[in-house]
């Protein structure tokens, strides 16, 4: 399952804001708040990445927005939500992954104690794939932990950044693709 259906997908179409040059000349910045702040764009997407993510043992949130999105899907299926948050948000001990970024490096962490990840299946939820560094990155620091990661569910896909090669064994799914 690549792409849901298009309702779903125009759903999203719809609500979408497109910000030019943000955040910076030529750049056509795709904000995906007026989805999230809709109740019918909101109880959309919940709706499908739940289904997509059927069959998991916990959903893990990537820093910010899939936190949004991750606590309420989690909520649907009956599973708990993992936060994975940038560097420096968690009390020690922490597991974490440094990735490069186009301007820089960043860290992704987890909590190393309190969460048990070895052996579970989890589907990691983000807001946008653009070039998969941040999603790649999510799931190295799930695996290092003994996680499976069974999927990678976004709102949106950027589909000339390459993102979804950088994630690659792990399957995708894409509500809406531009």
């Amino acid at each position: 399952m690549n792409q849901p259906t298009g309702d779903v997908a125009s759903v999203i179409a719809a609500l979408l804001r497109e910000v030019p040059d943000f955040p910076e000349p030529g750049v056509a910045f795709k904000d995906l708040t007026p989805v999230l702040a809709d109740p019918q764009g909101l109880a959309t997407v919940c709706g499908a990445i739940a289904e997509a993510a059927r069959g998991a043992d916990l959903i893990a949130g990537v820093d910010a927005r899939g936190f949004l999105i991750g606590g309420a899907v989690a909520l649907q299926l009956g599973l708990g939500v993992l936060a994975v948050r940038k560097g420096g948000k968690l009390p020690p001990p922490v597991l974490s992954q440094t990735y490069d970024l186009e301007y820089g490096s960043a860290t992704l962490e987890v909590p190393a104690d309190g969460v048990t990840l070895a052996g579970r299946s989890v589907v990691v939820i983000d807001d946008v794939l653009a070039t998969g560094g941040t999603l790649a990155a999510t799931n190295r620091l799930l695996m290092s932990a003994g996680a499976t990661v069974a999927r990678a569910v976004v709102m949106l896909e950027l589909s000339g950044l390459g993102g979804r090669a950088a994630v690659e064994p792990v399957p995708v799914t894409s509500l809406y693709t531009v």
